[in-house]
């Protein structure tokens, strides 16, 4: 639970760098701020939940990073898989869940691949439209398989 819930947290500091423009990592550092014990905000809460472990916010971190520094390379593979669409004609849900989920597929090899996925579907489903986890869950496989093919997949 603690790892679903630091993708979302993840998510949802992706998706608000996004929205306003500003630089992820700005983002990531008001949220962790945010999200310190003793600073009980309604608005914080009503968006992240309660106070975070520290083991939900180190995951957090880690696909935040992950993405930062891996950027240029999650978006060239996320081009080669969605076909028909660019990122300008897709959800910004299903972008941004995808984003983290190549992150953690391509930079978390710890964590078995089909979890990564399974986890990406739930986030869609929960914050983006109804085709969102069919989406997430088709180019996920693809990415599944093309890494099956190149690289031995690790747990």
């Amino acid at each position: 639970m603690a790892r679903q819930r630091a993708r979302e947290i993840a998510f949802q500091t992706l998706f608000q760098a996004e929205r306003g423009g500003l630089p992820l990592l700005d983002v990531w550092q008001q949220v962790r701020e945010d999200l310190q014990p003793g600073s009980s905000d309604v608005e914080t809460e009503e968006l992240y939940g309660s106070t975070l472990e520290l083991e939900t916010i180190r995951f957090a971190d880690q696909l935040i990073r992950a993405y930062a520094e891996h950027q240029q390379e999650i978006e060239r593979q996320l081009l080669d898989l969605i076909e028909g669409w660019s990122f300008s004609q897709m959800a910004q849900t299903d972008l941004n869940v995808l984003r983290l989920a190549v992150a953690e597929l391509l930079f978390a090899p710890k964590i078995p691949k089909e979890v990564t996925i399974e986890m990406a579907v739930r986030t869609a489903k929960k914050f983006g439209g109804e085709e969102s986890g069919r989406f997430v869950n088709g180019v996920l496989a693809k990415l599944y398989k093309k890494l099956a093919t190149t690289t031995p997949l690790q747990g």
